[in-house]
């Protein structure tokens, strides 16, 4: 039995990126996530980038999203060849394809209401 499962919470690090090849649509996503861990009495903090590649119908949602935004992805691991026409050489890419995403942020739309009823009974 195998499997390939990677499941990441992050932030976006730019807005969603749309590409089409061949009449196929795929979005890509940069999602950044934090490590910490103590050295000589100092906490180190590590980002580690991902890329992210969407198709179809949840590629359509993944290009709705902007730079911060919080997520979950749930996906596979890939990896991909091709030769870079910069170096001259092959490269290996190592991104998720996903296959769920989860929006983690507040509602901006709740978030504008609640401060509008804080602000009237403030000046009641």
């Amino acid at each position: 039995m195998y499997s390939n499962k990677v499941t990441l919470i992050g932030f976006t690090g730019a807005d969603a990126e749309v590409r089409t090849n061949n009449d196929r649509s795929l979005t890509t996503l940069s999602l950044a996530t934090k490590s910490s861990y103590k050295k000589d009495g100092k906490y180190i903090e590590h980002t580690e980038w991902h890329r992210c590649v969407a198709f179809g119908k949840l590629g359509e949602f993944a290009a709705t999203l902007k730079k911060g935004a919080h997520i979950q992805v749930e996906g596979e691991l890939r990896s991909r060849r091709y030769d870079s026409t910069k170096t001259g050489t092959e490269v290996t890419v190592w991104e998720i394809r996903v296959n769920s995403i989860l929006k983690l942020d507040r509602a901006q739309k709740a978030a504008a209401e609640d401060e509008e009823e804080s602000t009237e009974e403030e000046a009641a």
